[in-house]
């Protein structure tokens, strides 16, 4: 284990989380809030710690999946330690556990929240929660992979570990070319949301908090009704803008490079929009009895359906109070969750698709055993290491979330209770069904639960390897 290097790293996400708190620092001094102090405070401890970490170079730079697996997790950990801090300290979300729950659904992009009346917020304090989704939907480590010159094939380790997916792959062929890519992908959609949203006459803050938001595919809102204020323009460029974000952003690369072909060739993106637009006909069906007209009906299901399978959890209506139908179809939706490469969260639709064509040629060999078939994905043949991990992942996926319902059931809610908040925070979507819908909030839980679900929602984004890495006790041997 190299831990010089892991703590030279740590330094530097401390340093970047000391210049991001800048933008709710900000925020604090336009609006004049005393809320200022504790970030200001925060961000120096986070500036002093992360210069005597980085300070010294390490001698060896040898990087390896391991060490990738260990930093990208510790990462995660210490960027919400510092994060949820404001918080804490500032009195405005009094409790530990609370403040730290608040913060790790931010920068998982899950939208989870403990605050019963988020308009009684600092307006710093609701720009924080906002930016952590923007920050947590490319991933911390890549921005820094984007920044720093370091070289070396280990940054594909810090890349596999953070990214979404069942496998990453190379844009171009230097990592760090492949990370300021995506980071200015990410950067120009973000700025595009907001500029379609201020064209639609939304106020500037609400068009910051809600674009940071709808691109990291998070769910903080900084208004208690949600998104059910805002026009029906502006749902709908939310509703267009969460779809987009949860591509993979492998596809606009090929359009920025012009092969428009290749990009509309991507299986997974075809299976992604072909869920949305089956989900949307069915809920329609069931729901139209419930709003004035087909428009209407169309409209807010396309928005829920998009902000449930991008696991964004922005929410125009009370969707727990549809028929038990369209309740199922969103709750299947957020297993399946978006694309890989892209900022949502979930099972993703590729491993979805593959494990199909896993079953189906499982079930061909059963049929014809002398048979011999390959699977294909994407036109390329699955080897034995992408199946054998897709394997161990559902089956620790599986695992996990049977664990977490029950221990979450401790608190003695109902089932549904129970199994969609451990749905909605392991798979980074937020709002869940009965006492935590979307109307509600995750407050009247247990610091059990609450701890239970701050490892659901790390593990889910990191998915699954990263986090369990830090404990195996192999991991930790010279």
């Amino acid at each position: 284990m190299n831990r010089s290097i892991i703590i030279y790293m740590l330094g530097w996400i401390m340093n970047i989380e000391a210049v991001l708190l800048f933008l709710p620092i900000i925020t604090a001094a336009v609006y004049r809030e005393s809320v200022i102090t504790f970030y200001l405070a925060v961000s120096c401890i986070c500036g002093v710690l992360g210069f005597l970490c980085t300070r010294k170079k390490p001698k060896v730079k040898m990087f390896f999946a391991k060490e990738g697996f260990v930093l990208v997790s510790l990462g995660w950990i210490v960027l919400s330690f510092f994060g949820c801090m404001p918080f804490w300290l500032s009195g405005e979300i009094p409790h530990f556990i609370d403040a730290l729950f608040e913060i790790v659904s931010g920068f998982t992009t899950t939208g989870a929240s403990i605050v019963p009346k988020v308009e009684e917020l600092s307006k710093a304090t609701l720009m924080w929660r906002s930016f952590s989704h923007w920050i947590g939907g490319m991933g911390i480590l890549v921005f820094i992979l984007s920044i720093l010159p370091m070289t070396g094939d280990y940054n594909m380790h810090i890349m596999r570990a953070e990214s979404p997916g069942p496998s990453v792959g190379k844009l171009v062929p230097k990592i760090r070319i492949t990370a300021k890519l995506l980071y200015q992908i990410y950067f120009f959609m973000t700025i595009a949301t907001m500029g379609f949203l201020l064209i639609g006459g939304m106020p500037v803050f609400d068009t910051i908090c809600m674009s940071l938001g709808a691109a990291g595919t998070g769910g903080f809102a900084c208004r208690n009704s949600g998104q059910a204020d805002y026009t029906l323009y502006q749902q709908a460029v939310l509703s267009i803008a969460m779809i987009l974000f949860g591509v993979n952003f492998n596809v606009y690369y090929l359009l920025l490079i012009k092969k428009p072909k290749d990009a509309f060739r991507c299986e997974e993106m075809r299976g992604y929009l072909a869920v949305i637009l089956g989900a949307v006909i069915l809920i329609t069906l069931n729901v139209r009895h419930l709003f004035p007209s087909l428009f209407l009906a169309v409209h807010h299901v396309l928005f829920q359906v998009a902000s449930i399978i991008t696991t964004t959890g922005y929410a125009t209506v009370d969707f727990n109070q549809w028929p038990e139908f369209s309740k199922t179809v969103l709750l299947t939706l957020m297993f399946i969750g978006a694309c890989a490469g892209s900022t949502g969260g979930g099972i993703k639709v590729s491993r979805i698709m593959m494990a199909f064509k896993e079953a189906k040629k499982e079930m061909a060999a059963v049929i014809h055993p002398r048979s011999v078939k390959v699977i294909k994905y994407e036109g390329k043949v699955l080897g034995h290491p992408v199946l054998r991990s897709l394997n161990a992942y559902l089956i620790l996926y599986a695992l996990i979330f049977a664990v977490s319902v029950l221990l979450v059931s401790l608190d003695n809610f109902d089932f549904a209770t129970s199994f969609s908040a451990v749905a909605a925070n392991f798979n980074n979507i937020g709002p869940g069904l009965s006492t935590v819908g979307p109307s509600s909030n995750f407050s009247m839980l247990s610091d059990l639960s609450k701890l239970v679900l701050i490892f659901d929602m790390l593990a889910g984004r990191l998915e699954l390897f990263p986090i369990l890495v830090l404990f195996s006790p192999g991991t930790w041997k010279k």
